[in-house]
């Protein structure tokens, strides 16, 4: 009424039982119950009627052909009512984005609000699926082919079959980007999930729809609320989980069985801290709940854990590889709680949150509290990288 400029009156919701001249041609196929109600609540219907109805299989064509329109119609009922939390978006874009779902050949593009999964996908049933990070630079996507060679080696040992292609995709990265006008500060979530299940099992043989591809694009800068500061640096604590070890799940595995990673994210949130710092079955640091680790030492030595316990991450590689081009002295070996307190400095390493210096952790303040020098070097190096030949895959022009 508010939105047609029409005068509100309670009497609308209620009307005389019988039929009516606005009835239409199609009343005298209405249920029987129609005309021997007097409103839209339940009490106001005569004839009483159980909640639990049963579905004539028979209507199933229609209701298929109807709920589409039905939900959309819904949708706008409550178009003025404002559910979003305050403040959800970082950037107020985000509530307006198209992602990409679907199975090989048959993905498309959706608005976030109507984008969905079956409840018999593998990720729902068994959080069976795994994932890539992606980062959007100046029209470049920053080491595009190394973390879609990830995607389908984590496919491949997971043992799925029906797989969408590398091509595929591809494309379908692109499509989404030019959707949404993509160019520049923007991150992308790529989930490959086992795909539909004809029967809820855990059971792999009843996956017989090919995997399920979605692709979550954001309007996401490097530094943020849902990052880190890069400058100023975080806070860590140590949790009171041991991380996987290859005996149990093999993080190599880019996989999507993420609560070994969530319970001392609870944990860092609760005590206030950025991440957690997460030790092997040895009691050796592994990784934060989030990303790789990096310190360097009193002599200038850059160390990082190996990647026995902890995601080989590609962020983490390319410093290793940065370092050497800056002839930073660096090692892979195993690190205690204790040298990360007694370092000069320490970082953490990702692709939505690049390199991030560390200022505390446990409450030991590190170095002296603030961004180190190699820090900031490795940094400045990493920021040049979509400018340099073979470090990112340029995104097509759009039309």
């Amino acid at each position: 009424c508010r939105d047609l400029d029409i005068p509100y009156t309670a009497n609308m919701l209620s009307w005389k039982s019988g039929p009516h001249a606005c009835d239409g041609p199609w009343a005298e196929w209405w249920y029987h119950d129609v005309h021997n109600s007097t409103g839209w609540s339940i009490k106001a219907r005569t004839a009483p009627q159980s909640k639990y109805r049963i579905m004539n299989p028979s209507l199933m064509p229609a209701l298929r052909v109807s709920m589409p329109a039905y939900l959309f119609l819904a949708s706008q009922t409550h178009a003025n009512i404002d559910q979003t939390p305050k403040d959800a978006y970082e950037d107020p874009r985000n509530a307006n984005l198209l992602v990409w779902v679907g199975p090989p050949g048959r993905g498309q593009l959706v608005p976030r609000e109507m984008a969905g999964v079956s409840p018999w996908d593998s990720s729902v049933q068994g959080g069976d699926a795994c994932w890539e990070g992606l980062r959007v630079y100046r029209g470049k996507i920053m080491s595009l082919d190394k973390h879609l060679r990830r995607l389908f080696h984590s496919a491949k040992a997971l043992g799925f079959v029906n797989v969408h292609t590398k091509e595929e995709v591809t494309e379908a990265i692109f499509r989404t980007l030019a959707a949404n006008n993509m160019r520049d500060g923007a991150h992308m979530r790529l989930t490959l999930t086992r795909g539909e299940k004809c029967t809820s099992s855990m059971n792999p043989k009843f996956n017989v729809y090919g995997t399920t591809l979605i692709i979550l694009p954001e309007w996401k800068p490097s530094e943020g609320a849902t990052t880190y500061d890069n400058t100023k640096g975080i806070s860590l604590i140590s949790a009171s989980q041991r991380r996987n070890s290859p005996a149990t799940l093999d993080s190599k595995i880019h996989h999507n069985n993420m609560i070994n990673n969530i319970l001392p994210k609870i944990q860092a949130n609760l005590a206030g801290a950025a991440d957690a710092v997460m030790l092997d079955v040895d009691g050796f640091v592994s990784e934060t709940n989030a990303t790789n680790l990096f310190l360097v030492t009193d002599e200038g030595v850059l160390q990082t854990p190996h990647a026995d316990h902890c995601l080989p991450g590609i962020t983490r590689q390319t410093v290793l590889t940065l370092a050497k081009e800056l002839e930073i002295p660096c090692e892979e070996r195993r690190l205690s709680l204790v040298d990360f307190y007694t370092a000069d400095e320490v970082f953490t390493t990702g692709t939505m949150g690049e390199l991030t210096p560390v200022n505390m952790i446990d409450g030991r303040v590190i170095g002296n509290g603030s961004r180190g020098k190699t820090t900031e070097r490795l940094q400045d190096a990493y920021h040049k990288l979509p400018e340099r030949p073979g470090w990112a895959t340029p995104i097509p022009e759009f039309g």
